[in-house]
């Protein structure tokens, strides 16, 4: 039996957002049955010195920074008419790790982690190739060209198109591609014609997300909306912009003390722009998230555009706190009628509006979705599937040897 070799577009470590939530669990997962070696780009200069985070789950850890520019990226795209989110992740020194990983070492499985890393595939893998997209890149560059113009538009519709000729091409020789919902498979089944499609949900800590556990509480006054997430991602901007713009005064006027805390790293300056709006915070990189949705009247998660299982609707759910989600956030989350949803401003308004008037609702709601992500949601019961798709025992294998 040979080891997995784990190709991811971020280091899975430490797991502080949504991809590498799911990254670390599934390596962690992985590693009760074999040897894993991690080859990875950083983004974040910190994440350079926390490899050996990792240390207990993996063998070798290779780490290399990703300081391509967008600029350069988009050029060498436009040039060799490849998609921008294949060359911004072109990179020797990766290619290099890759091919020597190999040779030195019995890798039975390359387990690929977003499909930007395929390009670092051996042209005939003598290996088991497991192609995890999480979710359809090409139908999100889709619904951003609709509600794009002119140049942006354009390169949207480019985007979209080559990558889904790259995710059929990738689809059509690796033996698995996984998907972490049923609605993302069968979106890409219906786009693709690929066969050996697998769901592999997401799941949750429900130690750690514990109203119970111990953590820095947040002090705070009035009735306190939240929305979690990385504020440099396109649709969590557009979510929270909405929420301000549209949603949130039409809760304000019921609610005049009510403020809205926009909670997650990295915020750009058109989220900045919205802590001069009445009632809203603007909190930038929190050192723990749960404070914040343990302090919350309510959360919402206003996607307009949301591809897959969302974390933050998950963890929130895990903190026992009343949810609004739109109709696109709340896809994929079998919450049995746990949390409440909405498509149109005045839907969303009116659910939260509800939950602020009536706190023992709320906490009810509250606890029986902390109940359904307890017994849906752990990340053991979810990432079992990977035992049959690649024909793994349980066994936990031997003490593993730390490298850099």
């Amino acid at each position: 039996m040979g080891d997995i070799l784990f190709l991811t577009h971020r280091i899975p470590y430490p797991p502080d957002r949504g991809d590498k939530i799911r990254g670390f669990n599934i390596v962690r997962y992985l590693s009760t049955r074999k040897r894993v070696h991690v080859i990875a780009f950083a983004d974040d200069s910190r994440d350079l010195k926390r490899k050996n985070g990792l240390a207990p789950f993996t063998g070798n850890r290779s780490i290399v920074w990703r300081s391509k520019p967008r600029w350069l990226a988009a050029l060498q795209a436009l040039a060799f008419r490849r998609p921008v989110s294949l060359t911004a992740f072109e990179n020797a020194s990766i290619q290099e790790a890759v091919t020597n990983l190999l040779a030195r070492h019995s890798i039975d499985t390359i387990f690929v982690f977003s499909s930007q890393m395929a390009q670092y595939l051996p042209t005939k893998p003598r290996q088991k190739v497991i192609m995890d997209f999480v979710d359809m890149d090409s139908a999100k560059f889709d619904a951003y060209a609709k509600t794009s113009s002119g140049l942006t538009q354009w390169m949207m519709q480019r985007e979209g198109q080559l990558l889904l000729a790259h995710e059929k091409s990738v689809a059509a020789k690796v033996d698995a591609s996984l998907f972490v919902s049923e609605e993302e498979a069968a979106l890409f089944r219906e786009r693709t014609g690929a066969k050996r499609v697998h769901v592999v949900e997401n799941g949750i800590d429900t130690v750690f997300f514990d109203p119970a556990a111990s953590f820095k509480r947040i002090e705070t006054t009035g009735a306190l909306i939240v929305f979690t997430g990385q504020m440099d991602y396109r649709p969590n901007i557009e979510a929270v912009t909405w929420f301000v713009d549209t949603i949130l005064p039409h809760i304000q006027v019921a609610h005049p003390s009510a403020r809205f805390a926009i909670v997650g790293r990295n915020p750009t300056d058109a989220v900045k722009a919205l802590a001069r709006q009445p009632g809203v915070i603007v909190t930038g990189e929190v050192a723990d998230v749960r404070g914040w949705l343990a302090a919350a009247a309510v959360v919402v998660a206003p996607l307009k555009l949301a591809r897959g299982i969302q974390n933050k609707v998950l963890e929130a759910m895990a903190m026992a706190r009343p949810v609004v989600a739109s109709a696109a956030a709340a896809e994929g989350i079998d919450h049995a009628n746990t949390i409440l949803t909405g498509s149109t401003v005045g839907e969303i308004a009116e659910e939260v509006n509800r939950l602020l008037a009536d706190p023992v609702k709320a906490t009810a709601l509250g606890l029986a979705a902390r109940e359904q992500v307890s017994t849906r949601y752990s990340w053991d019961a979810r990432l079992a599937v990977l035992d049959t798709i690649l024909g793994m025992s349980a066994k936990v294998p031997p003490m593993r040897k730390s490298a850099a």
